[in-house]
Formats: C-alpha cells, structure tokens, sequence
C-alpha cells in the first residue's frame, strides 16, 4: 500500500467542496474550508495522521485509497489540494 500525503492550502481553498463528494473524508472544517477528518468515512475504517494550522492541511494516510483521494484533489476548481506519495 502506498503511503501518501494530502494537502489542501487554505489560501487556495473557497470552501466550494467539489472535494467532499469524491472522498468522504473531506470535511467542511471550523473555518468553513476543507479538511481531512479519518473518522468521516461512514464505509471505511481509515487511519491517518492530520494536522491543521492557519497556512493547510497536512494528512497522511498508509492505504489503498490514494486514488479516491486524487479524485477529490482533480474535483477541486481552485487546486487547493495536493495528493502525493512519501517515503515508505
């Protein structure tokens, strides 16, 4: 399974959620932008590493589902999302 970051730029983002309906882990976050919540998948049991500061988001994930998440990242109209592989 690869593992695999997503980031989503909050500057980028204007909350349209093109992203929410490719992969359910996309949130509509506090702030009214995009975010990466794990748990949000009522199919899958997912696990991944988030972290969320003023600038992005930062998730990591170690599953099957990296091309669900680069559906979600092609969906968003301003390319607010980046979904790439890391280091094993």
């Amino acid at each position: 399974m690869p593992r695999y970051e997503v980031t989503i730029e909050k500057d980028a983002c204007d909350g349209i959620f093109a992203c929410l309906t490719r992969d359910p882990r996309f949130v509509e976050g506090e702030d009214g932008l995009a975010t990466v919540d794990p748990s949000a998948d009522p199919v899958y049991d997912c696990e991944g590493e988030v972290t969320d500061n003023a600038e992005r988001v930062v998730a990591t994930f170690d599953d099957d589902r990296i091309d669900e998440a680069k559906q979600a990242a092609a969906a968003c109209p301003t390319d607010a999302i980046i979904v790439e592989e890391v280091g094993k």
